[in-house]
């Protein structure tokens, strides 16, 4: 029984907010080697640049799949001394860790192509299960007037973590360490790279565990953080039961059209998917109608249909927010290599050298992310709100993007990182600001895991469709993936600011 009256939770101060998000860091790491070098090790394994969507899909499917099964099982997690969140996340750091140590070996190995395919799908699946508790422990952990400032730290913590990771082989090259490499093989620089990374992720989520103590359902009852949300298994059971044909349908008819067409075979994944979720849709409107109100299944599903209105309207700006993200994560180091480097052989010295120069250019936006998100963000926002702050951002990357279609030089790509720095810090931080605010603390590990699907659905998009477009469109010329990514953004500036209509 809840005490009439809440206590207050406790204000942190900077240690206490450095100590929450610190773990970040590692993970950041982490994500920054990947999203800089697994095209260039996928290339350099022998695959083209035309398959690199269809490998690169493994990351967002297993995020899809990972993060609202992972805020859902959170939300209900007590642990004793080890608590709620910080089991996820200290779990997902050790596979991925091992991820990254194993990475480097698929050169060795006669299926290389295939294994760095596997190991990638391991390791976001692993980062994943220890970014989304993250999230959620951020709203766990500070006062409501904090939330703000919680993220603004995270994101810090993830640009600086994104500079460390991303500029691993570019530093290792100036020491001496070979940045060559032959067919099917992988540069030493890349080698090193995955395994200081594993050992510096590891050390940092180990000191987020090591130096927090999470509330206990208790002391979360006494704050009023844990009050009975209204079901959404219930309003689920009142839904059709064949509410989710139209889902199968939809899948059913994009499957006939990638035959008809002949689109890229990868649109088939889109099309199972949605299949997918209708056929989930209809299993757990049945459960629920069965009384089961524990159910996994039905609690995500019913979840997901039930999303606050404010949710909704933000998960639309992620949407496309996140499309520019994963088009640049694909193809920045094409881009790069044919363009402002003039070479398209993955073994070549200059497309080595482009990977570099993708590893510095990820590093400048990641540290400007990093000092936008504690300078930059809350003066904007008390000046212009949190909305208009959003647009004005996702506005300054537009131009970024637009930037490659205009600059051969590889140096003044510089300028156009800043732009890009300057929306990524807004896109970490400003939603979940607002949602952990907003959201019931009961479940916030679950709202923050679905609202992950609107991050991972558009680079689905972008790794099923985007193949197909370009084919169709513009064989061979990769700079005009650019062009999407800052139309995408602008649709999420515009959208932003329609959130407060």
């Amino acid at each position: 029984m809840h005490p009439t009256t809440s206590l207050e939770k406790p204000r942190q101060g900077w240690a206490g907010m450095w100590n929450i998000s610190f773990g970040f860091f590692g993970i950041q790491i982490g994500f920054a080697l990947q999203n800089a070098n697994m095209s260039r090790v996928f290339q350099s394994l022998g695959s083209s640049i035309d398959d690199l969507p269809a490998l690169w899909v493994a990351a967002p499917l297993t995020g899809l799949l990972v993060q609202p099964i992972v805020g859902h099982m959170s939300d209900r997690t007590w642990l004793g001394r080890l608590g709620r969140r910080r089991p996820y996340f200290l779990a997902g750091a050790v596979l991925a860790t091992t991820a990254l140590l194993l990475m480097p070996e698929s050169a060795g190995s006669s299926a290389g192509l295939l294994m760095a395919a596997m190991l990638l799908w391991l390791l976001d699946a692993s980062l994943n299960i220890s970014m989304e508790p993250f999230r959620a422990f951020v709203g766990d952990m500070l006062h409501r007037d904090q939330h703000t400032a919680g993220y603004a730290v995270q994101t810090a913590f993830i640009g600086a973590g994104a500079v460390v990771g991303s500029l691993f082989p570019y530093v290792l090259e100036h020491f001496g360490v070979s940045n060559a490499a032959g067919p099917g093989q992988i540069p030493d620089t890349v080698r090193l790279s995955f395994w200081a990374g594993a050992a510096a992720m590891l050390a940092a989520v180990l000191w987020t565990v090591l130096t927090t103590r999470e509330y206990s359902p208790e002391e979360q009852a006494a704050f009023g953080n844990l009050d009975e949300e209204p079901s959404s298994v219930a309003a689920l059971a009142s839904r059709g039961s064949m509410a989710g044909l139209p889902w199968i349908a939809a899948g059913a008819v994009i499957a006939l059209l990638v035959r008809a067409w002949d689109l890229e075979k990868e649109v088939y994944l889109l099309a199972g998917l949605l299949a997918c979720y209708g056929a989930a849709t209809m299993l757990a409107i049945r459960l629920a109608r069965t009384g089961r109100s524990t159910s996994m299944l039905a609690g995500i599903v019913g979840d997901f249909s039930g999303m606050p209105p404010l949710m909704k309207r933000l998960a639309f700006v992620q949407f496309f927010s996140w499309s520019a993200l994963f088009i640049m994560w694909i193809n920045t180091t094409p881009v790069v290599a044919q363009y402002h480097f003039g070479a398209n052989d993955p073994a070549s010295a200059g497309y080595q050298q482009a990977g570099n120069w993708v590893g510095v250019l990820f590093s400048v936006y990641n540290g400007v992310a990093a000092v936008a998100a504690l300078a930059l963000l809350p003066a904007l926002s008390r000046r212009l709100g949190q909305l208009r702050t959003h647009a004005l951002c996702l506005v300054a990357g537009a131009l970024g993007f637009a930037g490659f279609l205009v600059l051969r030089d590889p140096q003044a790509l510089l300028a156009c990182e800043i732009g890009i720095g300057i929306a990524w810090a807004s896109i970490l931080a400003m939603p979940y600001a607002i949602l952990a605010s907003s959201l019931p603390q009961s479940k916030l590990g679950t709202y923050m895991g679905l609202f992950n699907v609107f991050v991972v659905l558009p680079q689905l998009l972008v790794a099923t469709v985007m193949g197909s477009v370009m084919k169709a469109f513009f064989p061979h010329e990769p700079i005009w993936t650019m062009a999407f990514a800052a139309c995408t953004l602008l649709i999420a500036a515009a959208a932003s600011l329609r959130i407060g209509k």
